[in-house]
Parts: C-alpha cells; sequence; structure tokens
C-alpha cells in the first residue's frame, strides 16, 4: 500500500526552527498515530524567517487522515500550524528521506484536469536530463487530496546543490539541456498558477546551514 504524506506548514517561535526540527521528530503525538517525520526545512528565500515546512510520512491515507489535525501541540516552540494531506505521484517511490543540506525548492501548481496526463509526462520526460544536467534531484511530487475547485493541485520538491546551480538551471547550454527546458516550460504554460519558494534542509545529515537567510 502507497504511503501518505502530509505537508505542515508551521509557525514557530522567533529563531526556533532547530529546536522545533528536533521536537518534531521527537513528537509523542507523531510516533502515537503511526507517523514519521520525512523532512524539515527553514526558510532561505520568499517566506518568513520564523515558519519551518515539515512533512510527515504514514502507513496510508487512512492514517494520515486520523492524525492531520492537533499533531503538534506537544510542541512548545510551536505558535501555529496548518497541515494538508498529500499522495505521491511519479515520486517519492518510497518513504526514504532526503538527507543531503542544498538549495530545496517548493513548487505548488495548479492544473486543469485536461491538462494532467500531459503534465505528468513532461515531467517524467524531463527529470532524468534536469539531475544529470545540474547535479540536481527530484525529491518528490506529491498531489494533494484537497484540490483547489476543478484544479489538480501539486507540490514539486527539487534539491539543488545551492542558489548558484538554481541560476545555472534557468540558463540552458546546448542542444539536451534546452531540451529539458522546453519541456519544463511546457509544463509550467499548462498550470492555472504556481508559485514557489526556497528552503535548506534543517534535518539534514551532512551538514547544517548557518546562514542568516532573511
Amino acid at each position: 500500500m502507497t504511503e501518505a504524506y502530509i505537508h505542515h506548514r508551521i509557525d514557530v517561535a522567533p529563531r526556533e526552527w532547530q529546536a522545533t526540527a528536533d521536537a518534531l521528530a521527537g513528537s509523542p503525538n507523531l510516533a502515537l498515530h503511526g507517523g514519521t517525520l520525512y523532512g524539515a526545512w527553514r526558510s532561505q528565500i520568499g517566506r518568513p524567517r520564523d515558519e519551518v515546512n515539515a512533512i510527515s510520512v504514514w502507513p496510508n491515507l487512512d492514517s494520515a487522515k486520523a492524525a492531520v489535525d492537533g499533531l503538534f501541540t506537544d510542541v512548545g516552540t510551536v505558535i501555529g500550524s496548518d497541515s494538508s494531506i498529500m499522495t505521491p505521484t511519479l515520486r517519492p517511490k518510497n518513504a526514504e528521506p532526503p538527507r543531503r543540506q542544498g538549495n530545496y525548492a517548493f513548487r505548488w501548481f495548479e492544473t486543469p484536469p485536461e491538462n494532467w496526463q500531459e503534465f505528468l509526462d513532461l515531467c517524467e520526460s524531463a527529470w532524468p536530463g534536469f539531475e544529470s544536467a545540474y547535479d540536481s534531484q527530484i525529491i518528490g511530487m506529491w498531489r494533494f487530496i484537497k484540490d483547489n475547485g476543478n484544479l489538480r493541485r501539486t507540490l514539486l520538491m527539487t534539491r539543488r546543490p545551492n542558489l548558484a546551480v538554481w541560476e545555472r538551471s534557468k540558463i540552458p547550454q546546448g542542444k539536451a539541456e534546452t531540451e529539458v527546458r522546453r519541456q519544463l516550460s511546457r509544463r509550467y504554460d499548462l498550470c492555472e498558477a504556481t508559485h514557489v519558494f526556497t528552503t535548506t534542509l534543517i534535518t539534514a545529515e551532512d551538514n547544517e546551514d548557518s546562514v542568516r537567510w532573511a
């Protein structure tokens, strides 16, 4: 059975993103309901300094639905939060969490149903070339179980080594990169709305991001 995921947008006490991530990972409420922390990210560009984005993973959709409300009331540094249940699309293939530090982009899409299959096909076609050209990874693309009206809502998470590679990935070099950019641009044009912000991984195992981004 496919795992379910929950995206959590969390307002935390000033400068308490690391303490919050540590507490989320050890949250009794999370464990009690059968969930685990997939990852926690602090803001880099585009979101408030004291906002944490986290994703939890669940054995199935029913367990996620049963646990989605009030999960982090036991975490003292959490001021407020909202959560949305998601299911994986093309990726992730399993619930192995991301572990390497980097520039993580959270991008939301809202796509009309009639464009949905082409949207998925373009992702599947473009991702291998994107990853090989830019030393980057597609962590996952999840669909929210609650759509926005008739639009399919998805969250795409990509990892790049740093912001320099973000800029580099927008300027294709050679035929292969140009084709990747064409496919991604077409995907961009198929959706009704999209927005993005960047983060770094608080729960990274290789190194801690100590830069003051905001």
